[in-house]
């Protein structure tokens, strides 16, 4: 459906009704030019547009619904990621305890969003949801030293005979804007649908960028069932989505800036080859990705990667860092090329 729509109309921003945003750390930096057009510019239509992401890319997603310069917005936002500094560490630690690294994070967001809350939650077109995964079972249910781990290698195994079976462990909970629902069939996955709102916006956001073992859980979210919350992209690292309903709709493209070409169900289908394959779910989506060729070009031939914290200095992995963000204004002039053709001939994922 989407590539007979861009080979007959081309890419229309009025076309466009929901833009998902993955998890993937610091990845997720090399669409941050993209991020500044599209919200600061090209996305100005007046019809109603879903937001959602998990891990960075709620980050990212909170980020466009905040008021104000987008631009300034999301220069910011970058900036805060690249500043981070977990290096220091007691004598004997390889790194930072997840509590401290939470308490740290949580101030990185308080800053760009405390006080913001209700106009973040209140803009005109924007509707915002935030991916987290939530325990379910005794071994997930709340944080422990080895309760976590066997949880975990649990849902690993699990998921490996079946990504549905990982729903024993984990479930979806989606932290979605109160004014319009999240126009999707979320019956892929066991999931859940919690209240966005003022008190719960910026938990929610934490919780959904905890990755275990790096932050620690966060417990008992405002609104939501109790138990221990994680990074949103265990249960969905690309947010391969059922977005077919969306076609149902007056603006039925979900437009996707990515960093790779293939759209993962979980972080543990990563080294599942079979589960990289698109399916039907994806026929009105468009995935913007950078080629290898680009990426080709940043600091050491690569994205950005949580790894770097451990294996780089920090002025090194910042200045790799901010090198890949202002990198990023390319694929912003190859965008802009692409949505002044009347006719785009798409490239199968």
């Amino acid at each position: 459906m989407a590539r007979r729509h861009l080979r007959e109309q081309g890419l229309q921003a009025n076309q466009v009704g929901l833009i998902p945003a993955a998890a993937g750390g610091p990845k997720g930096l090399v669409l941050n030019g993209l991020d500044r057009h599209l919200f600061g510019h090209w996305l100005q239509g007046s019809q109603e547009l879903h937001l959602v992401g998990a891990s960075i890319g709620a980050w990212r997603m909170a980020t466009a619904c905040l008021p104000g310069d987008a631009d300034a917005n999301f220069r910011a936002m970058a900036e805060a990621y690249v500043s981070q500094r977990y290096d220091e560490r007691m004598p004997g630690q390889r790194r930072m305890p997840a509590r401290e690294v939470s308490a740290r994070f949580e101030r990185t967001l308080a800053q760009q969003f405390a006080g913001r809350e209700a106009q973040l939650l209140n803009h005109p077109r924007h509707r915002l949801h935030i991916v987290t995964s939530h325990g379910r079972t005794r071994l997930l249910q709340q944080e422990g030293r080895w309760r976590t781990p066997l949880g975990y290698l649990g849902a690993y195994a699990a998921n490996a005979l079946r990504r549905r079976w990982l729903g024993r462990f984990l479930e979806r909970v989606v932290f979605s804007d109160s004014r319009t629902a999240l126009p999707l069939a979320l019956h892929d996955f066991p999931s859940r649908s919690v209240r966005l709102d003022a008190e719960n916006v910026r938990p929610a956001l934490l919780a959904s960028c905890s990755i275990p073992f790096w932050l620690a859980a966060q417990h008992h979210l405002p609104g939501a069932p109790r138990g221990a919350y994680w990074d949103g992209g265990i249960t969905d690292y690309h947010l391969h989505l059922d977005y077919r309903p969306l076609q149902q709709t007056t603006a039925p493209l979900v437009l996707y800036p990515h960093f790779q070409s293939s759209v993962l169900p979980g972080w543990f289908d990563k080294a599942l080859r079979h589960r990289h394959r698109p399916t039907a779910f994806l026929d009105n989506l468009v995935l913007l990705t950078p080629t290898p060729a680009w990426i080709a070009r940043l600091p050491g031939a690569k994205l950005p990667d949580r790894n770097d914290f451990l294996q780089l200095e920090t002025a090194e992995r910042q200045r790799r860092w901010r090198i890949a963000v202002a990198e990023s204004e390319r694929l912003v002039d190859a965008f802009v090329t692409l949505t002044r053709s009347a006719s785009i001939e798409a490239q199968p994922l």
